[in-house]
């Protein structure tokens, strides 16, 4: 590899200030690597939104040989029956490409990542075994939220960018206004931006060239002693759990014995290999490479997300890690029958074994009995959750209202976290000096034309504006500062249906803020039911309480006598169906 291809970094900010000054992040990964006795190329992830990426990263495949292109190759990394019924990619995938650049043999590996703001932690793990992104860019629809948010993921480890405009096929596409929007947006360099059609292949063969000669290598040594980052795990039936490895330095080979740095135990490495796109063993993995390993972990918790492995008595520097996860959403998960709360929790220890994000902690309800309450990163992130748990391991699963984590600061001074609305205090308020709520900064991008509605909108979700700006002649960026409550309502759905869907929206937490919080109890004949409390705002509680109680009216069957279906904020009654 090159000096001036090694030296290449873009650095569009000089100082951390003005990076988060700037108004966007990214999303779509791709990691080159190489064999060994020829180049080596890093990793790159694709920065995406939709299906825009998966089509590439099939068009990718098919003109490295991965593939065969037959016409049939269709979101070849989308793996999981919710993705392709949803049309969205919720688990990242990696995939090992050969490519031959000006005689030079290059090993690409690329990562297809998720574009949704709930799916993250998929993005951000990714980020850590690659050398530089593609950012995918919609010509027709232009910048959006999302795309914000995951530039500065990419931008926070350091990555190499490439800015991509894709769809420039379609009717509706203007590669000059939307280049204009990404030097404005992200301060890239568009002088050459490549123009692409993931769909037709057009313009697609000039990607792997730009990654071959914009992104850098991966540091590496193949004769230091071996140390590797554990950065994606899944459950095999046969061989239990698999391993998904970016080897930093050395070389693994089979039959080798391994120790985790996190746990201290000891594994013989019983195969290696490369995604390609499915499992494809190889004699050794080396230093800059991806590939899974299995080494017989038969138990789920033995797998750490962020480990490092190192060769046995030859022990190395751990990595970091990964920042844990943090859980915004709250919701109860219990099984249809009593009996199967074991085979809920074997499923439940298997699927967060391939998505980390999810926390899960036992708890026991009066009424549904035995379950488990899990913390998810957004209502999409635990809607899916569900789906697969449903789909993979045949589990239906009773799910509670969703809640966000609320705090209790006691006239001591101590904050306590609720995750529960079982846990509000209720009968002694005397010891509560304050109740908080987290909060979230939203990113909105719209057409301009619609920007009194989505003022009006965050405003009745009692929103705080920050900042607007216009990103071209016709879009405009808007920051709002909202409580998370109040996205997990009917907030999205409205956006959509004010803007006729044109409008895109993402959000960070940013920590907590006092607010005037009531517990809402629903009482079916007077005695109240805990898997339908909710805490909410005290100006939204009296509606609240109306609205679930004439929802549970509808959905409940009819008896032979009356039941009373009330909803109490503390003892008082403010609303009432029979």
């Amino acid at each position: 590899m090159s000096e001036d291809i090694r030296a290449f970094h873009l650095n569009p900010f000089k100082t951390t200030e003005e990076m988060r000054a700037s108004p966007l992040r990214l999303r779509l990964l791709i990691r080159p690597v190489c064999k060994p006795q020829t180049c080596w190329q890093p990793a790159v992830p694709f920065l995406r939104r939709g299906y825009a990426v998966s089509t590439l990263a099939d068009r990718l495949l098919e003109m490295t040989g991965v593939i065969t292109k037959d016409g049939s190759n269709k979101q070849v990394l989308d793996k999981l029956k919710v993705e392709r019924e949803r049309g969205i990619t919720v688990k990242a995938q990696t995939a090992t490409m050969f490519y031959t650049h000006e005689g030079k043999d290059y090993l690409l590996n690329l990562i297809d990542t998720p574009g949704h703001v709930d799916f993250s932690y998929e993005v951000s793990r990714s980020l850590a075994a690659c050398q530089g992104t593609i950012l995918l860019v919609d010509s027709s629809q232009g910048i959006q939220a999302q795309t914000v948010a995951n530039f500065f993921l990419a931008f926070g480890e350091g990555l190499s960018v490439v800015p991509v405009l894709n769809k420039i096929d379609l009717p509706g596409a203007d590669p000059e206004k939307v280049a204009r929007q990404i030097h404005n947006a992200f301060e890239l360099d568009v002088s050459s931006i490549r123009s692409i059609s993931a769909k037709t292949g057009v313009g697609v063969p000039a990607i792997l060239t730009d990654i071959v000669e914009c992104l850098p290598a991966p540091v590496g040594n193949t004769d230091a002693p071996f140390r590797a980052l554990l950065f994606d795990t899944w459950y095999d039936k046969y061989v239990g759990v698999v391993c998904l490895f970016a080897i930093k330095d050395g070389v693994l080979r089979k039959g080798e014995r391994i120790v985790s740095a996190y746990s201290s135990l000891t594994y013989e490495v019983s195969d290696v290999g490369i995604m390609s796109p499915e499992q494809r063993p190889t004699q050794s993995l080396h230093a800059g490479q991806v590939g899974y390993v299995i080494l017989g972990m038969k138990t789920t918790r033995d797998a750490q997300i962020g480990d490092t492995f190192y060769r046995e008595r030859y022990p190395v520097e751990a990595f970091p890690g990964f920042q844990p996860a943090k859980s915004m959403v709250f919701a109860g998960l219990y099984p249809m029958q009593a009996d199967e709360t074991p085979k809920l929790q074997e499923a439940l220890d298997r699927l967060t074994l391939n998505d980390a994000s999810v926390s899960v902690v036992r708890e026991t309800s009066v009424a549904l009995g035995q379950g488990f309450r899990l913390g998810f990163l957004g209502t999409l992130h635990m809607d899916v959750f569900r789906e697969r748990l449903q789909e993979e391991y045949d589990l239906p699963v009773i799910n509670t209202a969703p809640t966000v984590p609320f705090m209790v600061r006691g006239t001591d001074g101590k904050e306590v976290t609720i995750r529960n609305p079982a846990e509000f205090p209720e009968a002694d308020r005397s010891k509560v000096s304050a109740f908080l709520e987290p909060m979230v900064i939203g990113t909105l991008i719209f057409p301009e034309e619609y920007l009194g509605s989505m003022i009006s909108l965050c405003g009745n979700h009692r929103g705080e504006q920050l900042d607007l700006t216009y990103i071209d002649d016709n879009r405009v960026l808007l920051k709002y500062k909202l409580p998370m409550a109040e996205v997990l309502t009917d907030f999205y759905d409205a956006l959509k249906s004010r803007t006729s869907g044109y409008a895109s929206f993402d959000y960070e937490e940013c920590g907590y803020e006092e607010s005037d919080l009531v517990k809402v109890n629903l009482l079916l004949n007077s005695k109240p039911v805990d898997a339908l409390a909710t805490i909410v705002h005290r100006s939204q509680a009296e509606r609240v309480a109306k609205e679930w109680a004439k929802r549970l009216k509808d959905v409940m069957h009819k008896q032979l006598f009356d039941v009373v279906i009330q909803g109490a904020i503390g003892s008082k009654i403010c609303a009432r169906e029979t």
